[in-house]
């Protein structure tokens, strides 16, 4: 009985471990990735609601001014742009497109990771430019 449990133990501190999470001052995300031209095309589209400490990572190959925009995205959302180096370089708030043409969101800087989360979590959590990001995949 006692080694069941310690194996059950152990599975769940394996899962736990290797979930994909972004932490930025002591704040959690559990993200979901998107680093495929199809999941990045995709992202949030049609999501009716998103957890309070979960996102979406975006993940590209090289830094650049990754254009975003809310076609068919139904929540409200921040969009932290993040460096190749880690660094918070933008936070735009950015609305649902209700129609055609849709506002195309771009950040000050090149960024490799663009990382979605409710709108309001970056004021509500005081997440700034300039912030470190660890990100584990």
């Amino acid at each position: 009985m006692k080694s069941k449990f310690i194996i059950l133990f152990l599975l769940v501190l394996i899962s736990a471990c290797s979930q994909n999470k972004v932490i930025i001052n002591k704040n959690i995300i559990k993200v979901e990735v998107a680093d495929t031209p199809e999941e990045r095309s995709h992202g949030l589209m049609f999501r009716e609601s998103l957890c309070d400490n979960c996102g979406m990572l975006f993940v590209f190959e090289n830094e650049d001014y990754h254009n975003f925009w809310m076609k068919n995205t139904v929540i409200p959302l921040d969009m932290i742009f993040i460096s190749e180096d880690n660094k918070i370089i933008d936070i735009i708030q950015a609305e649902p497109c209700k129609e055609d043409p849709c506002q195309v969101y771009k950040p000050k800087e090149k960024a490799k990771y663009i990382l979605e989360v409710n709108k309001e979590y970056s004021s509500s959590n005081n997440l700034r430019t300039g912030d470190n990001v660890k990100i584990s995949l």
